[in-house]
């Protein structure tokens, strides 16, 4: 048999999210020194969304043939639900997938030093003047929108190749019109990691506003796999079992 086992693919989890989290969330506080005194503009949004998008189309290819490439708790939970992944590893992928954000939050402090941790270092957080109930529905449709369409994009009608460019777009859409309330971490490794790594390196972590993040993520990925199950399951999908092995490559 051509598997591959629970070690390697746990291992690819955490590089994954590991590599998500450097370049995109890096890429927040490198604008940021970037540009100095210039102010943000929506052409940092969007380099700062192509960063996410790259890092997640990168990762598809490379390592979605290993470990499915979820670098994601709301992805694993929502395949874990619609009994597309067994529930028995969903423990140690989250565990990875955590491990792999705190190290890609350190090493954008190995990278930048300690100016990235002076400028927020990427942290989720609520803009000004948004409120729990604004971001709870931020996180919830930006990151119900990206599971549904890994949900499509790895379907077995779904045209191959093209998962990884189709999330990767995804990521980028979904980024702008929500970072501008929440960040846009649509993604509870991608809110956790930056928090504990910037509370560790002494900077203003805000950890009041992290159960609406990770409850409004969770929720919005079981929501969109089973919303996505309902629209498109046949006679012919049947359910993994406990022994399967993962094959959606997100």
């Amino acid at each position: 048999m051509d598997d591959n086992n629970l070690p390697q693919r746990l291992a690819a989890e955490l590089i994954g999210t590991a590599i998500l989290v450097f370049v995109g969330v890096g890429a927040v506080p490198t604008t940021l020194i970037v540009n100095g005194s210039a102010p943000f503009t929506m052409a940092d949004l969007g380099m700062i969304s192509l960063a996410f998008a790259a890092a997640v189309v990168a990762t598809v290819y490379a390592l979605g043939p290993i470990s499915g490439n979820h670098i994601n708790p709301a992805v694993t939970v929502s395949l874990a639900v619609t009994r597309k992944f067994p529930w028995s590893q969903v423990p140690a992928y989250l565990a990875a997938q955590l491990v792999g954000a705190i190290v890609g939050a350190a090493a954008i402090l190995g990278v930048l030093g300690s100016k990235a941790s002076d400028l927020g270092l990427g942290v989720a957080a609520y803009a000004p003047g948004v409120g729990a109930a604004q971001a709870f529905t931020g996180e919830f449709v930006g990151t119900f929108i990206l599971v549904l369409a890994v949900f499509g994009a790895t379907h077995r009608k779904a045209a191959p190749g093209f998962a990884g460019l189709a999330i990767g777009l995804v990521v980028f859409g979904v980024i702008i019109p929500i970072a501008p309330a929440t960040g846009a971490s649509i993604n509870p490794a991608r809110t956790v990691g930056p928090m504990l790594v910037q509370q560790l390196a002494g900077g203003h972590v805000q950890f009041s506003q992290l159960p609406v993040y990770v409850l409004a993520e969770l929720s919005a990925g079981v929501l969109a796999g089973l919303t996505f199950l309902a629209l498109s399951r046949t006679a012919a999908d049947r359910p993994a079992t406990e022994a399967s092995r993962p094959v959606v490559k997100v």
